[in-house]
């Protein structure tokens, strides 16, 4: 039997306007609403990375973090 999906928590998180567009798309295209499209990605968090490109990815986002909140 599958398990109730119940959004049991709600938190202020900030993201930049291109990962908020890509999660809207991401949702849109898989017929589900932002909260649950995140739930998705986190639930199944180790199935849809790439572990080899998650490092890389990673240290290039610190480093441009600073340049990008001005």
């Amino acid at each position: 039997m599958p398990k109730r999906f119940r959004l049991t928590r709600r938190f202020p998180a900030a993201m930049t306007e291109d990962g908020y567009r890509r999660l809207k798309t991401f949702a849109a295209e898989a017929g589900l609403d932002e909260g649950e499209a995140l739930s998705f990605l986190f639930e199944n968090f180790d199935a849809v990375i790439d572990d080899e490109r998650l490092g890389h990815r990673l240290r290039q986002f610190n480093s441009e973090l600073d340049a990008r909140k001005r």
